[in-house]
């Protein structure tokens, strides 16, 4: 079997493209998973108040700084037109927002 000069140089723009791709696409994984743990980071302890397990809220400094990441990243994420994260952080806020409202007016 015969090793071509040109199937080499394919196959390397083959690795190379593939190598991009991984790169851009864990990347924009790692941060779109990043954003959802940072919204999930209070809602253990809201769903503990709801269900009256505790009385105990978080601090209100850690939930203000959390949010004005999130608010940050929202705003990034409007610039750039990245839609699936607009739409994750806007349903994070959504979902907080609600919790606390019940917890509020309850």
């Amino acid at each position: 079997m015969q090793v071509n000069l040109r199937d080499l140089v394919n196959l390397k723009k083959i690795m190379d493209e593939l190598r991009e791709n991984i790169t851009h696409l864990s990347a924009e994984t790692l941060g779109w998973v990043g954003v959802i743990l940072i919204h999930l980071s209070t809602i253990p302890t809201l769903v503990a108040v709801l269900t009256g397990l505790t009385e105990k809220l978080p601090p209100v400094d850690l939930v203000l700084l959390m949010w004005g990441g999130l608010f940050m990243f929202f705003v990034r994420s409007v610039i750039s037109k990245d839609l699936l994260n607009i739409i994750t952080i806007g349903f994070g806020f959504f979902v907080q927002a609600t919790l606390m409202a019940l917890i509020i007016f309850k």
